[in-house]
């Protein structure tokens, strides 16, 4: 059997259509739009595509869409200012390896969603969800459309866009690009994400200006709603880039997901050996740790400015992805609050529902504590990580860096020192119910007030403190068997990836598919 031959010169009719309109669904149709988004320092959807995808690898699902707008509009606008109803997507491949890509178009009526839009983002959901293929989502948008006339609708409460969305939770990685106004529906999206990227030109919002002012609620600028300095600092908003840089991080945050890499570089070690200090009152950088620790370039941290006493972060050791959180000293001496509960109970479910083993490096007091504190609402949230903790499906590994105190060092291990696969400490660590200062003016409480002489009386709660320290030395827990060993700093990574390997042996290692909190 010979294959057909061709006929030079010969294009059939039809043929010539399907090509002339889809010329007119590129960004090459319609040159002044796209200049003036460039002007505001944005980029159209196909070119979110094409940056963030390997070259020729996009398959793409419904580009001749239009808007659902016949009664109000010619054929020619409609092929002209309603081009796939405002949203690509399709297939492509990261790297080699299959993912879906969505984008709303913000150069159709500013990204809004359309009901022939909605339809298509459901059907690629479906295609996502069968073939349980990561997403990246570039949502920036202004909600809901309400311009749409050729569908008999009253409330359109009935979309299903936003329930298909939110079922993929732990399902399979989503990862959603805010560069400019997302509101609405648009922020739903993002929202119900696992990992939201954002740049300054970002304003995120339940509702945008109309809807604000449609409220009584007075005239707001578009970028005034919910801009990127205050999404960082209340969390939502997991990472935030430069503009240029937001389709490089979605790139790397998904490549997390892909699969492990087959090289890597090891940073030299022997730093770990002085990265903590002498004493406990005396903070320090926990960042150079996760990235000494971790393949070199491999650390992504995340909601760095939410609850920042509480480091979570993606990395890669031995070329596999890893989650890693830890206390950060240099706030609130490292002592879990309730932001810091919330934000690590999510990273851990995060990390379980996609296969991520846990390294967790522990310095803390323990639970912050006090009347301000309880008001925030600590008992149900620092409780949220050690539930989430002890869920875990994905193996977790403790290293207790210098202080391991109370319940907190314990929400820290998931529940306890011997929940994790293996706890670890380093030769300066101390462990022990509760800060060991406290704990000596607790119990010596009656003893200490007897001695009349203040000076006299620190004196002897400096001797008891010391004696303290001596029997709580991760050596002497050690030789109690209630944690698994003490190791050289150095030794850490090396610890590390022979516990995890062990884990991961034979495809075991996957992830619980249990949903993600948005919290």
């Amino acid at each position: 059997m010979s294959p057909l031959a061709s006929s030079p010169g010969s294009i059939r009719p039809e043929l010539l259509e399907v090509l002339a309109r889809r010329a007119l669904t590129e960004d090459a149709a319609r040159p002044e739009a796209v200049e003036a988004l460039h002007a505001r320092g944005g980029r159209t959807a196909r070119e979110q595509v094409a940056a963030l995808v390997d070259p020729g690898s996009f398959v793409e699902y419904g580009r001749f869409v239009t808007a659902a707008q016949e009664d109000k509009r010619s054929m020619d606008d409609l092929l002209d200012r309603t081009v796939a109803d405002g949203i690509v997507g399709g297939l492509a491949t990261i790297d080699g390896r299959p993912v879906a890509v969505l984008s709303y178009d913000y150069l159709v009526m500013a990204g809004t969603q359309g009901m022939r839009g909605h339809r298509k983002t459901d059907r690629l959901l479906d295609v996502v969800e069968r073939l349980a293929l990561p997403c990246v989502f570039f949502a920036t948008g202004g909600g809901g459309r309400p311009g749409d006339t050729d569908i008999p609708l009253v409330s359109a409460l009935d979309v299903t866009t936003f329930a298909a969305w939110a079922r993929l939770s732990g399902k399979v990685p989503r990862i959603a690009v805010v560069e400019g106004p997302c509101f609405a529906g648009n922020a739903v999206v993002a929202g119900c994400s696992d990992l939201v990227v954002a740049t300054p030109r970002a304003s995120l919002g339940m509702g945008g200006p109309a809807m604000i002012a449609g409220g009584g609620l007075g005239d707001v600028r578009a970028a005034d709603v919910g801009p990127l300095d205050v999404m960082t600092a209340n969390g939502v908003v997991d990472v935030a880039v430069d503009e240029d840089d937001a389709v490089d991080a979605a790139r790397a945050l998904i490549g997390y997901f892909l699969g492990d890499e087959e090289t890597w570089e090891v940073p030299d070690q022997t730093p770990l050996r002085e990265a903590v200090p002498d004493g406990e009152r005396t903070s320090y950088e926990l960042g150079p740790v996760v990235e000494t620790i971790c393949d070199a370039g491999t650390v992504t941290e995340l909601r760095p400015d939410f609850a920042p006493e509480l480091l979570t972060a993606l990395g890669r050791i031995e070329g596999r992805t890893v989650g890693l959180l830890g206390n950060d000293t240099r706030h609130l001496a490292g002592a879990i609050t309730a932001d810091a509960g919330d934000k690590a109970a999510r990273f851990l479910q995060l990390c379980d529902a996609h296969g991520f083993p846990v390294v967790s490096l522990v310095d803390t007091p323990g639970m912050m504590v006090g009347p301000d504190a309880e008001r925030t609402g600590l008992v149900r949230h620092t409780s949220r990580l050690l539930v989430a903790g002890a869920q875990l499906q994905v193996p977790l590994v403790g290293v207790v860096l210098r202080r391991g105190y109370g319940l907190g060092a314990q929400a820290m291990l998931g529940g306890s020192t011997h929940q994790p696969l293996m706890t670890l400490a380093w030769p300066g660590a101390h462990l022990g119910a509760m800060g060991l200062e406290g704990a000596v003016r607790l119990s010596m409480r009656r003893e200490l007030e007897a001695i009349e002489d203040e000076a006299e009386r620190e004196q002897q709660v400096r001797e008891l403190t010391a004696y303290a320290q001596a029997h709580s030395t991760a050596l002497n827990v050690a030789r109690h068997f209630e944690i698994d060993d003490v190791i050289d700093p150095a030794e850490t990574r090396q610890v590390l990836a022979a516990v995890i390997g062990a884990a991961a042996r034979d495809g075991r290692l996957v992830g619980s598919g249990r949903t993600v909190d948005t919290w």
